[in-house]
C-alpha cells in the first residue's frame, strides 16, 4: 500500500517513516480493497506532553476512514490509530459479507 505521508512544521526521519510505513501494510492483510492512505504529522505548540498529533486517511471503494489520537510519540499514535482502523475495516469487511 502506498502511504503519502506529510509532516507539518518539522522534519520527519526515515525511521519514523519506515516504521509507519509497516504498520500501514498490516492493513491490507484485513481489507484488501485500500485505495490510499494519507498520513499527516503535526506538533502542537503546547507545554502538554501529548503534544504530537497522528491522522490518518484511509479511502476504500465507496467510503473513507479517518482517525486522528493525539499521543505523547508519534509510535504510540499509529499504534493505536492502526488499532482503529483495523477495527473499522473488520467491521466493513463484516458488513459487505452480509450483504451478498
Amino acid at each position: 500500500m502506498k502511504v503519502n505521508t506529510q509532516a507539518v512544521n518539522f522534519n520527519v526521519n526515515q525511521e519514523l517513516l519506515d516504521f509507519i510505513q509497516q504498520k500501514m501494510n498490516k492493513l491490507d492483510t484485513f481489507y484488501d480493497k485500500v485505495i490510499k492512505s494519507d498520513v499527516f504529522l503535526k506538533v502542537e505548540n503546547t507545554s502538554d506532553k501529548e503534544n504530537k498529533i497522528f491522522e490518518a486517511r484511509i479511502s476504500v471503494p465507496g467510503d473513507s476512514f479517518v482517525v486522528k489520537k493525539q499521543c505523547k510519540t508519534f509510535e504510540e499514535g499509529v499504534d493505536i490509530a492502526v488499532a482503529s482502523l483495523e477495527r473499522q475495516l473488520k467491521k466493513r469487511k463484516a458488513k459487505l459479507r452480509a450483504h451478498l
